[in-house]
């Protein structure tokens, strides 16, 4: 099910002057800006992007994540960021892999966790919500 090209979206970016340290490395901390655009992207393909998903009457909050860094990115450096949902039935799990341009040498992998919040009750679904499944095309 979770090989639909659209459950899998790339981006390629290149890093800005303002996301690096006085080394020229990108801090740690711009990397999760980075999965955003990515995970944004993965969304919007199957019509459930940030402004879907606050329309449907949910939130959908990162309440996990973990990144690996296995090689820096540089100023000017041009990098592809692959997001693949890994998993959605009772949570939406992104997985990322980052890779140089040029080379495609794989420099970060990383995940984040989102849970359904109903934005009127603020209650977490421990189930997602049908309107995923709906958008995504699959049954609970």
């Amino acid at each position: 099910m979770l090989t639909d090209p659209r459950f899998t979206a790339e981006v390629t970016l290149k890093v800005p002057f303002h996301d690096v340290d006085m080394m020229g490395v990108v801090w740690h901390g711009n990397y999760f800006r980075y999965f955003e655009i990515a995970r944004e992207a993965l969304l919007n393909q199957f019509d459930y992007g940030y402004r879907q998903m606050r329309d449907s009457g949910y939130v959908w909050p990162v309440v996990d994540s973990r990144v690996k860094y296995r090689d820096v990115l540089t100023f000017e450096q041009t990098f592809m960021v692959r997001a693949t949902l890994e998993e959605y039935e009772n949570r939406l799990k992104i997985g990322y892999q980052l890779f140089d341009a040029s080379s495609g040498k794989r420099t970060t992998t990383a995940y984040t966790i989102q849970v359904a919040v109903e934005a009127e009750s603020k209650e977490m679904c421990f189930v997602s919500p049908q309107v995923l499944f709906d958008r995504m095309g699959v049954k609970p």
